[in-house]
């Protein structure tokens, strides 16, 4: 925190565009989940840039595009890509190692972690609140059902943190020196649970970063790193409103239908009625499809 508020004292001059909004989010942690934290270390670009990119780009393509924010909108719904390349973020999470290991299959960034070959882990677990403490869902592999309450809930918070606690022990004697040589870090650490907290630095372009923040800020996507999109979400807005107002409503609030499903539309508005039966969708494309058209 030291650090921080050194960082924050020290202002720059700079001849490049700054977001005002950023700006205020700068080396500021956010706390996620019970330890864990993201915060801005630095960002280029702001909505401009991704106009200014745009117009350059496309030239004539884009000059019926009378404002800054029509434009952005077109790009969006038109699923152009290099214009929000244009903007980079870069970020220091702290985080549990098991949502590290979903995060880093979005290989479109640049991530440098803490080594725990050189550095000694934290004695730092993420153990879930009461209210995210749930069974194994019984229609989704992937997903959770009922949360577990009274002893059974009691029972399972009892076993995480004890595990992790006796887990951190052993790796404490391991390492310890007194009275031995001692076991190599990149060795020691291999006892460690998933829940530990590990860190790393994050830098990606805002088109990848919109991405990651469709699949992980969806309310299907697993709470631990939901938790960390979404405050990453409250980041960027301040960045790049224009942007971020275009990707909520055409990505997180839009749906892409495919043919079939176009087909079934259209039928429907001229009054027939469809049945899965009758539009060639499985029963799972139905059912996702009804789920759109309410």
């Amino acid at each position: 925190m030291d650090e921080i508020e050194e960082l924050r004292a020290t202002k720059t001059l700079t001849a490049r565009v700054t977001a005002p909004g950023m700006e205020e989010h700068l080396y500021t942690p956010k706390p996620v989940l019970d330890h864990g934290f993201i915060r801005v270390i630095d960002y280029m670009g702001d909505d401009s840039a991704i106009v200014q990119a745009a117009r350059v780009s496309y030239g004539k393509g884009t000059k019926s595009v009378s404002n800054d924010e029509g434009l952005i909108r077109y790009l969006m719904r038109h699923w152009h890509s290099t214009p929000f390349e244009m903007c980079e973020l870069k970020l220091h999470v702290k985080l549990p190692v098991f949502v590290a290991r979903q995060w880093i299959r979005h290989r479109t960034a640049n991530v440098n972690e803490y080594s725990a070959r050189y550095s000694i882990l934290d004695r730092e677990f993420y153990i879930p609140a009461p209210e995210h403490l749930a069974a194994q869902s019984t229609v989704n592999n992937q997903g959770r059902g009922a949360v577990l309450e009274g002893e059974e809930a009691e029972r399972v918070l009892r076993l995480l943190t004890d595990d992790a606690m006796r887990a951190y022990d052993h790796y404490e004697e391991m390492l310890s020196q007194d009275g031995q040589q001692g076991l190599a870090r990149e060795l020691a650490r291999m006892n460690l649970p998933a829940n530990i907290y590990t860190q790393w630095y994050w830098k990606v372009d805002l088109h990848n970063l919109f991405h990651f923040l469709r699949l992980r800020a969806d309310a299907h996507a697993q709470y631990e790193i939901r938790a960390y999109a979404e405050a990453i979400c409250d980041v960027v807005k301040d960045w790049v409103p224009l942007a971020f107002a275009a990707f909520e409503d055409y990505r997180m609030g839009g749906a892409t239908l495919s043919g079939k499903a176009l087909d079934c539309v259209r039928r429907m508005l001229a009054g027939e009625e469809v049945t899965q039966e009758t539009s060639g969708m499985s029963k799972g494309e139905w059912r996702e499809f009804m789920g759109v058209i309410g």
